[in-house]
């Protein structure tokens, strides 16, 4: 199952940004090319979203877009896009996001009250991303169902279930070992 996600992990490059170790990978950077069978069988593996009884897609820019509109096609659900720019609309919220290679700000629109939504992003590492988000999705009053993102690099998922009491889903879990991508 997911071999062909399997498979393109351990191609994969692995670069040093400071401190940090980045995956070069089609779904996490759209470098190099996204092919559609490896998009399809990512999309496919998380299909059960229309099944879960959300009424949006919450995807973080930029790399949760590619996965957040195939499945909202294919669910019949809207998304909306946690943007890392400003447009001052009523109700906008600000998320200060901290991740293992860079500091930034988010904001989120378009989520109401009594909202039932699904996360949906490409990686968890730090969770840096996803704190903030979550503390700007409860302060609209969202119910978050839970969260799906391709690939848990960090080993976290555990830990940031219990933190931020909400279902984490990864595909796959890796770690990088000397410079190469390690599936566990």
């Amino acid at each position: 199952m997911l071999e062909l996600l399997r498979e393109s992990f351990l191609r994969a490059k692995v670069i040093r940004v400071g401190a940090y170790d980045y995956i070069v990978h089609p779904l996490l950077d759209g470098v190099p090319a996204v092919e559609p069978e490896l998009l399809e069988e990512v999309v496919d593996a998380m299909s059960g979203i229309k099944d879960m009884g959300c009424d949006l897609i919450v995807a973080p820019e930029a790399m949760a877009l590619p996965l957040a509109a195939p499945l909202s096609l294919s669910a019949r659900i809207p998304y909306v896009v946690v943007r890392k720019r400003a447009y001052g609309l009523e109700g906008e919220i600000r998320i200060d996001q901290s991740t293992g290679y860079s500091n930034g700000t988010m904001f989120l629109n378009g989520v109401r009250g009594g909202d039932k939504v699904v996360v949906v992003d490409d990686v968890l590492s730090t969770g840096g991303t996803l704190r903030g988000l979550m503390k700007a999705l409860r302060e609209a009053g969202a119910e978050v169902l839970k969260v799906m993102a391709i690939v848990d690099k960090g080993g976290r998922v555990e830990e940031l279930e219990g933190e931020l009491e909400v279902e984490i889903e990864c595909l796959l879990r890796l770690e990088i070992q000397d410079g190469r991508v390690i599936i566990k």
